[in-house]
């Protein structure tokens, strides 16, 4: 009888059906740092898996709210890791305790990083005029919703999450609760 390695032996127990979860979990970890870059990998830790929702504890409120709205950047990376794609990740300050945080590993807070973008405002003319400005930025706005649905009520550009929630937009929501 030979001896196989115990790593090897793991991923013949992961790669059971009934434990590809617990394998994708594995995968989102692993990769993890990479996906999301090190600040932010210093203040978010992958909690656990459920449902193809990952959920993800954080050091502070102010990094699950940032996370939140870069949320579709972050499943579009790690996504194409992934055998079965995640349908959401959620953020939250809950579990940030019961993980374990060494002293090299503290957390960073938001005001000291530089902010890095995909969009580049480097070709964008300089405008003075406050008019001229705000048709820009119009257009740019207009542009960027014409791929949206519309809503049933007011027929606003809608986003898609939004649509699949109350199947109106947030504000035809918040009036329709506020009757």
């Amino acid at each position: 009888m030979s001896f196989k390695s115990l790593d090897r032996l793991i991923q013949k127990w992961e790669n059971q059906p009934e434990l590809q979860q617990l394998h994708q979990f594995r995968l989102i970890i692993a990769n993890w740092l990479d996906v999301v870059g090190a600040p932010v990998a210093k203040n978010s830790r992958p909690h656990s898996l459920n449902r193809d929702v990952l959920f993800v504890a954080t050091s502070s409120s102010t990094w699950a709210q940032n996370l939140t709205f870069q949320r579709h950047r972050i499943l579009t990376k790690l996504n194409p890791l992934l055998s079965a794609p995640l349908v959401e990740i959620r953020f939250s300050t809950a579990q940030w305790q019961n993980t374990i945080v060494s002293g090299k590993n503290k957390p960073v807070s938001l005001s000291s990083l530089k902010v890095t973008s995909d969009v580049s405002f480097s070709n964008l003319p300089e405008v003075k005029d406050p008019v001229t400005a705000f048709q820009q930025w119009a257009e740019v706005i207009q542009q960027r919703s014409q791929h949206l649905p519309l809503c049933p009520q007011c027929q606003c550009p809608t986003p898609t999450p939004e649509m699949e929630r109350w199947g109106i937009c947030a504000l035809c929501s918040a009036k329709s609760s506020q009757l």
